[in-house]
């Protein structure tokens, strides 16, 4: 509610500016700033009330609290009367167990008439009266510290839930509900339409052949327009969809026939199933019947284009051309990015990443149904991440410019974020999804509000400690956890390499997102945390630090829960595997470990990656040129169900699972960070390079039983 109120002024002022009406803005100001009720802001609403009982102001305490009974409680049902009627008394307990001896008794001469007669103030006119009330045992229970946090907890709930159950509201309010209803029917759409098209393969697939057909429900495949559906118009795609529904049973048995012949390169096992067609016999031996050629050869030749690139997808492809394009090149490479280390046959380590060793009749476990590129960035990508919805990205390069786009229905630039310091991490907030963090080289912290395109506020952290290496907002979206590092390594470019381990010290700072105030620091001062990560409740925190050691936190006790030395060097990136059983990371000595959280520093499985995987990352160029990167963001990412890992290589991401491998390709230059959101029903994968380039793949994973 609050946010849409913010938007909403925010839309006035641009109105009035837009017509000239100067006058009727500078009353509105006024009147915004005058508010009363603080922009529908449960936070502001309740700081305004301990002002004023902190302050001993009794008057204005009264002349709020009865404002807010005129013009928000008295919209409530006649049942809620009790509850405010409780929190009210609640407020005068609060008020008088916090004022001095003198205010207290003034407060009983000032309130005595109107709370004689109330059963629950009859033993509070004793208060006064009392030496040491704390120890009374009437009154002990309302100066202990946890009954001062029910009753706030209290106020702050009741009247967040009175703001979201107002349903007397302008219609201009109600644009908030509007767009997330739009959104919510944008995504079934699209998951209807991926059930569509399944279905029709399905289809027609069980008419010509039902044993193939129960083979395709197996594995779940799409058919080759439809897996190629983003290089088709809409148009196109919809005419043939038509063209199918439009024809007669007999033209529908002849199109299915020579649609099969064009899939499967082969002649159909049963030519007289065809025979009752409205066409002659002879037409069963033709590419299509002599009166529809014009008409179908066009359809037969999109088909067959289509089963060629699929083939390229799905399987290696010969070699190529000299006059083959270098892009086209990058993105056939059938898994060359392996690193070498890895065993070429199908060696097993472990639970860890195996490259593809079982021949060349394995099925890759994604079908690529399209990739794009965003190439608004000029330098090179240091993080790249999706929003929790799936739908906005975030992106940051070395020269501190953040680009927030989108990328369904159409690659868009949302908004430009330029800052006057160098920053180095961004995360983006749980709830609301909207808010995105940044942090700075100068000990500072930005909230940014993506939607109203402006800063909320901006933290200072740290003095000691300027450099904010990696932030993790809490799944809860309450607080968020910011890595500060000492200013020793402030020196040292994104492009450089990285000092030694003892010269940089950090601490590891838990924040309040809803005060803006640091709750605590999590651990002594020790080295730089290079990385963290939340489990999926945020009741645990996983980082990773220069020293090569990972700490695992219990976040409801604020401590540390255990720790180990994990690899020889940095610890590049973390994270929880799917049934948080065990920790995954990646660091400076190029090993991709599975650590056992209920053992301290018990391996389960590891794996040697190729420089390409974990960095420094190396472009070269012409006349010697070199520009070194070290990493900074995401180096691997798990699927939705936690079967498959993405990591980074040479020319785009790596996909792996056992002895199943699948390159998504596409870059020029080496990737550096990456990211997978698995949101929306199709996984969406990141990959960013140090051209500035960032490759958005969507994936839809085969089905089995």
């Amino acid at each position: 509610m609050s946010s849409a109120v913010e938007r909403t002024d925010e839309l006035v002022r641009e109105y009035l500016t837009y017509r000239g009406f100067s006058s009727a803005l500078r009353h509105l100001d006024t009147e915004i700033k005058a508010d009363r009720e603080r922009g529908l802001r449960v936070d502001r609403i309740v700081e305004q009330l301990l002002q004023l009982v902190l302050t001993f102001d009794l008057s204005a305490l009264r002349d709020y609290w009865g404002h807010l009974e005129r013009r928000l409680f008295s919209r409530l049902q006649e049942g809620y009367a009790p509850a405010v009627a409780k929190l009210t008394t609640s407020l005068y307990r609060y008020y008088v167990v916090n004022a001095i001896q003198e205010r207290t008794q003034e407060f009983f001469q000032r309130m005595g008439a109107e709370l004689q007669g109330a059963a629950e103030w009859r033993d509070w006119f004793a208060l006064p009266f009392i030496f040491a009330p704390e120890q009374n045992p009437t009154f002990a229970l309302y100066f202990s510290r946890q009954w001062t946090d029910t009753f706030l907890v209290s106020l702050h709930n009741f009247l967040s839930a009175l703001f979201q159950c107002m349903h007397i509201l302008p219609a201009l309010l109600s644009f908030d509900a509007e767009l997330q209803h739009t959104t919510m029917l944008a995504e079934e759409n699209q998951q209807l339409r991926q059930m569509l098209f399944a279905q029709q393969s399905s289809g027609r697939a069980a008419v010509q052949d039902p044993q193939g057909a129960m083979e395709s429900r197996v594995q779940h495949k799409l058919p080759p327009y439809v897996q190629h559906m983003d290089r088709l118009g809409d148009s196109e795609l919809c005419s043939q969809y038509y063209s199918f529904i439009n024809m007669t049973h007999g033209e529908y048995s002849i199109h299915i026939h020579f649609l099969l012949l064009t899939v499967s390169g082969t002649k159909s096992k049963d030519p007289a199933s065809v025979k009752d067609s409205k066409s002659t016999s002879s037409a069963n031996q033709q590419p299509a019947p002599s009166d529809q050629a014009g008409q179908s050869y066009p359809r037969q030749r999109r088909h067959q284009d289509h089963e060629k690139e699929r083939k390229e997808l799905f399987s290696k492809p010969p070699p190529l051309t000299a006059d083959a394009g270098e892009a086209d090149a990058v993105d056939s490479a059938p898994c060359d990015d392996t690193p070498p280390d890895s065993s070429s046959s199908s060696t097993t380590r472990g639970a860890g990443l195996e490259t593809e060793g079982g021949g060349a009749s394995s099925e890759p476990p994604f079908i690529k149904l399209s990739q794009e590129e965003y190439s608004e960035h000029h330098s090179s990508i240091m993080h790249c991440r999706v929003d929790v919805s799936g739908r906005r990205v975030a992106s940051l390069d070395v020269d501190g410019v953040v680009k927030v786009w989108s990328f369904n229905p159409i690659m868009q630039t949302k908004a430009t974020i330029m800052s006057k310091f160098p920053l180095l991490s961004l995360e983006w907030a749980s709830k609301p999804d909207r808010l995105l963090l940044l942090g700075s080289a100068v000990g500072t912290v930005r909230l940014y509000d993506t939607e109203a395109k402006k800063n909320l506020y901006e933290m200072t952290i740290d003095d000691t400690h300027p450099r904010i290496l990696s932030l993790a907002c809490s799944p809860s979206g309450s607080s968020f956890v910011c890595s500060a590092a000492t200013a020793a390594s402030a020196a040292v470019p994104a492009t450089g390499p990285r000092p030694s381990v003892s010269t940089a010290t950090g601490r590891l700072l838990l924040w309040d997102t809803k005060t803006v105030k640091q709750q605590l620091s999590l651990d002594s001062e020790t080295a730089a945390i290079n990385c963290s990560s939340f489990n999926h409740n945020g009741n645990l925190l996983v980082s990773g630090g220069a020293d090569g050691v990972i700490r695992l936190f219990d976040m409801q006790r604020c401590e540390s829960a255990m720790s180990w030395k994990a690899h020889d060097g940095e610890v590049y990136s973390v994270e929880f595997s799917y049934d948080e059983n065990t920790v995954y990371s990646v660091g400076e000595d190029r090993k991709f470990v599975q650590w056992n959280i209920h053992r301290c520093g018990v391996k389960q499985s590891e794996q040697q990656l190729s420089q390409d995987a974990t960095g420094p990352f190396v472009l070269s160029g012409y006349s010697g040129y070199k520009q070194v990167q070290v990493p900074r963001g995401r180096l691997f990412a798990f699927d939705s169900e936690g079967r498959h890992v993405l990591t980074c290589s040479a020319h785009g991401g790596l996909i792996y699972k056992e002895q199943a491998s699948l390159s998504l390709g596409g870059h020029r230059s080496p990737v550096v960070t990456l990211d997978w959101s698995s949101a929306l029903d199709c996984g969406t994968c990141l990959t960013a390079s140090m051209d500035g380039r960032i490759r958005v793949s969507t994936l839809l994973a085969h089905k089995s039983d």
